[in-house]
């Protein structure tokens, strides 16, 4: 597998995933238990949600797993801060409404448009990459084409 770049909190985010997966799997497990102890299991229709619910539980671990054994923390202190990479907060400004939005730079596997954190590989986030304070960029997207001004980079901490 590919390694997959993550923030510390993109990171922290996925151990409690996958710690809260784990502890689910055990309350699945007693769900199958008490089900088991009800019966003829042929027709027992919470046996079979148990189960369901177990198959999907294992493969979400197991696909946490295998993503945290791939992950490489981005650390800020080697990357530049003049220069929109993964891990930077950039301040755009819309010419075309004069609104201002900011956005996270952040891997496919951390993106979430809700909490304004954008993949590297989205068409916005591919076109600004690599790009610094005062440049203007034309970005096309499916719905048209969209223009910002870059305003200011940072890199939390």
């Amino acid at each position: 597998m590919a390694e997959i770049y993550l923030t510390r909190a993109g990171y922290n985010k996925l151990m409690a995933e996958l710690e809260a997966q784990k502890s689910e799997r055990l309350k699945i497990a007693k769900a199958i238990e008490e089900a088991r102890l009800q019966g003829d299991i042929s027709e027992n229709a919470e046996y079979d949600a148990a189960k369901d619910a177990q198959a999907h539980n294992a493969v979400r671990i197991s696909d946490l797993e295998m993503k945290l054994t791939s992950v490489r923390l981005i650390e800020d202190q080697d990357i530049p801060s003049d220069k929109v990479f993964i891990g930077a907060v950039v301040t755009l400004l819309d010419m075309d409404t004069d609104e201002k939005l900011q956005y996270m730079m952040v891997s496919p596997e951390e993106s979430n448009y809700e909490e304004n954190k954008i993949s590297i590989t989205s068409p916005i986030g591919k076109s600004l990459m690599g790009h610094g304070v005062g440049e203007d960029l034309s970005i096309k997207v499916p719905a048209g084409v969209l223009r910002y001004k870059i305003e200011k980079i940072e890199r939390p901490s």
